[in-house]
């Protein structure tokens, strides 16, 4: 049986399903419905906005941003079909501002349908659970990995297994926030009673006291301690290159954060499910109390789990929020959806880029020639 082959629209049914509210871009007569795209967008909402019903052809070659080979394969998930021979030059290059914010309130209603990843092509079979497939990739695992889709994931059979490893960003907040609270009311308590002091269990003539006014600067060393923990997990055990012969240590790499970096907008997977970050920060909280006096640790462990619980607020809000242009949280989402499209070799820093100036994993900024 014969497919159909794609459709064909004029530019007068694209103008009008951008004024409805849609946001259709060509590029090269080639037409994608980018609508359920215009929130993710690491530029923003609004920039995307004014392209609607335009040619986006030089703009993905920039300045300002040259989009990557990533980013133009992503763009091929929403193709719909074809500007009608003769129309693409009369698509507009601008959009009135007024229509962008006019569409930006108008709900989104389209029969447009594209399709989320050429799924008879690839490597795996998404019907199944995909993490014990992925080991048997091999030597394809890594590039195949590093290019995303938008598609939820499944990785588990089992249902139970499945629901624990998926978690919404305010369950995070919910279950760590309470046990911050706590522990620093517990922390900051113990070391009014003035018995706590540095070097003790060496010493007792040179110990030194550490006072409850103490508290808040042990707090923040333990959010530093955390920040430089966040990079170095990222870096070396999270982007490790398992062996292509190893099919366990591909199917470890693919639950850790490969399942991230294949679909980097399932809403369900970008934060620590409650359950295994419970074993983790309780090995975390085990060392700190081997290296330090019990409440002296404390105090350094409830500053790390406030630092976790900040970085996991943060990486969802890098994907799913529509930071301000300008602002800090608008550079660490270009920066780090970078680090998904482009640089998956650097950009370890999520919630702040300061680990990535010393260890030298900073990605480069974007040069662009000046036309003769």
């Amino acid at each position: 049986m014969a497919t159909a082959g794609p459709r064909s629209f004029s530019a007068a049914e694209v103008r009008a399903r951008c004024a409805q509210g849609a946001c259709l871009v060509s590029c090269r007569r080639r037409l994608y419905d980018l609508s359920g795209f215009v929130r993710l967008h690491p530029g923003g909402e609004q920039l995307l906005r004014r392209r609607a019903g335009t040619d986006v052809s030089a703009a993905l070659d920039g300045p300002p941003h040259r989009h990557s080979e990533n980013a133009r394969r992503w763009l091929e998930q929403y193709y719909v079909g074809d500007i009608e021979p003769g129309d693409e030059q009369s698509l507009s290059e601008t959009v009135d501002e007024k229509e962008v914010s006019a569409a930006a309130q108008t709900p989104e209603h389209t029969d447009l349908c594209y399709r989320t990843v050429p799924v008879e092509r690839d490597l795996v079979d998404w019907q199944k659970p995909l993490l014990w497939q992925v080991g048997y990739l091999g030597e394809k695992y890594d590039e195949w990995v590093h290019q995303p889709v938008d598609r939820p994931i499944r990785l588990f059979h089992s249902d139970f297994l499945e629901f624990l490893s998926k978690t919404a960003w305010y369950v995070v907040f919910m279950v760590w926030t309470p046990v911050v609270l706590y522990l620093s009311w517990v922390s900051y308590t113990s070391l009014a009673q003035g018995n706590t002091r540095l070097f003790s269990s060496f010493t007792t003539e040179y110990s030194i006291p550490v006072h409850k006014y103490y508290f808040p600067f042990i707090f923040l060393l333990g959010m530093v301690l955390w920040s430089l923990l966040e990079y170095l997990i990222h870096r070396f055990v999270f982007h490790m290159k398992p062996p292509a012969s190893n099919y366990y240590l591909i199917t470890l790499h693919f639950l850790l954060h490969g399942q991230h970096h294949k679909s980097p907008f399932d809403s369900s997977r970008l934060v620590f499910p409650p359950v295994p970050a419970s074993l983790v920060i309780g090995f975390f909280y085990g060392v700190l109390r081997l290296l330090l006096p019990e409440v002296l640790g404390l105090c350094v462990f409830v500053g790390g789990l406030c630092g976790y619980v900040i970085y996991d607020m943060m990486h969802y809000y890098l994907h799913y929020g529509s930071p301000k242009k300008g602002t800090y949280l608008y550079g660490l989402k270009a920066y780090h959806v970078k680090h998904h499209f482009e640089h998956q070799k650097s950009g370890f820093g999520i919630s702040t880029r300061f680990w990535d100036y010393p260890f030298r994993t900073l990605i480069p900024e974007e040069t662009f020639k000046k036309e003769d």
